[in-house]
């Protein structure tokens, strides 16, 4: 008796991954790498620049934002022109942002202070090409991830699971590189925090080329699959409505996003607490890339554990984790102070940085991957790929809010009665910076809380 057709295909050798796949990746490869060089200095340098207290931390959460919410938009108008020229157009928009927040220090005759100061002193020479080049950066970065992810989902011939763990990996492996080279590159004699904005640049030049001479669209991998139609701009904006009209999911979107908040602190106070409170000139790029690090490391164990917890209790307890990151911050505060050394060149106070950071990726490994499993559920049924389309809408929400509050919390609270030492650094009270912790950690335990409510609520009112 002959096998079944399916057993054919099953037994057979699988086919590779064609070319464009292994595009897709080396330029998702890259485009992380120009982001993660720069992420974690953004608020550090446009502090240096002049910007005061509260504005790098704005800028940086519109751009997150812009980041998160616009594929909403600009996946639909990729899906129309084509992956290869949006991907194109893409990469130049964001090589010329990336060199127009550069450019103050490189062409405009701006100086870098040694350290923040507290006080709005840039000029019209820094704020439009910082403000024009973080738009870019939004922009352009939108529609990497509707194209290089859509690209993923059309070639692999079946091995989903398998493409987007190669996928998810290569974003990673990106991140770290373009942290280290960032690090090395802004350490060359003559070199300064601008640099990384040149390495931001150069792998986003280098993505470009990528595209320009081995990428090309692809048609669906399901031949079966029928054509998905183009959706024009009064179609998004009734999708928009239909979504966010659904009480059940507009609730989560709230909800989840208090967890997105803290983890828009790793790019936030994070920063500004090690380059103001406890070490000048911090290597922020070692101490972030514990993020990627501890998920490359601990992904496929995570997952093995804890994979078959539901969805809602895991975001729960991943919600819970990154509060916890946040208050492990008030060890050294009483004991031997932020500025001991406990590691050669490395403070005490940065060694928790790292451990917080490290934290925050248990945190995600929890709450990332199940926040789009709960997101399908949540949906009507045949409305799934629809309401997964805003799954990064959490994202933007608390980097829109993380920014700004994120800032107050630091400002106003943790340098409550601080003084400036003769290095330039803060001396904040100890009591001020634990209430800023404990701040951001409550927030994290509202979140969870918030979760779980909403969870029993939608158990009781599973018609709402």
């Amino acid at each position: 008796m002959s096998a079944p057709p399916r057993e054919i295909a099953a037994d057979a050798a699988p086919q590779p991954f064609p070319r464009t796949f292994w595009t897709a990746n080396v330029t998702e490869l890259f485009e992380r790498a120009a982001y993660y060089s720069m992420a974690s200095f953004v608020v550090i340098y446009l502090g240096q620049l002049g910007l005061g207290e509260y504005w790098p931390s704005n800028l940086n959460s519109y751009l997150w934002a812009l980041v998160y919410f616009l594929p909403v938009l600009s996946g639909t108008i990729a899906d129309q022109v084509g992956f290869r020229i949006s991907l194109l157009v893409a990469f130049v928009l964001l090589a010329a942002g990336y060199f127009l927040v550069g450019y103050p220090v490189w062409f405009g005759g701006a100086v870098l202070a040694e350290v923040a100061g507290r006080e709005f002193t840039a000029g019209a020479g820094v704020v439009v090409p910082v403000v024009l080049g973080i738009l870019l950066i939004g922009i352009g970065g939108s529609v990497i991830k509707p194209c290089i992810s859509g690209t993923v989902q059309k070639t692999h011939l079946g091995r989903a699971t398998l493409a987007f763990a190669i996928f998810y990996m290569v974003i990673n492996i990106g991140s770290l590189v373009g942290r280290l080279v960032a690090y090395f590159f802004r350490h060359v004699p003559g070199m300064n925090l601008s640099a990384v904005f040149a390495v931001a640049t150069f792998f986003s030049i280098a993505a470009f080329f990528v595209v320009l001479f081995l990428f090309r669209d692809e048609s669906s991998g399901d031949a079966a699959a029928p054509a998905k139609p183009r959706r024009s701009a009064g179609r998004i904006l009734a999708d928009m409505v239909l979504v966010l009209g659904n009480v059940r999911f507009s609730l989560f979107l709230l909800v989840s996003s208090g967890f997105w908040f803290l983890y828009n602190q790793v790019y936030n106070v994070l920063p500004l607490y090690v380059s103001k409170v406890v070490q000048k000139d911090p290597p922020m790029e070692i101490f972030t890339a514990f993020n990627p690090l501890t998920i490359v490391c601990f992904q496929l164990l995570i997952t093995k554990h804890f994979g078959k917890m539901r969805p809602i209790r895991s975001i729960v307890v991943g919600t819970v984790i990154i509060g916890l990151s946040m208050v492990i911050n008030l060890a050294p505060l009483f004991g031997a102070g932020v500025r001991a050394e406990a590691l050669p060149w490395v403070p005490l106070g940065s060694l928790f940085i790292v451990l917080t950071v490290s934290l925050i990726a248990f945190g995600e490994l929890f709450t990332s991957p199940r926040t789009y499993e709960w997101i399908g559920a949540l949906a009507p049924k045949g409305q799934e790929g629809l309401f997964l389309g805003y799954a990064n809408l959490p994202m933007a929400i608390g980097s829109l809010v993380g920014g700004p509050v994120g800032a107050a919390i630091f400002n106003e609270v943790m340098c409550a009665g601080a003084t400036t030492r003769p290095d330039g650094l803060i001396e904040p009270r100890p009591e001020a910076a634990a209430a800023g912790w404990l701040i951001l950690m409550a927030i994290g335990f509202a979140s969870a809380a918030s979760m779980w409510l909403y969870n029993r609520w939608l158990e009781r009112s599973p018609g709402q």
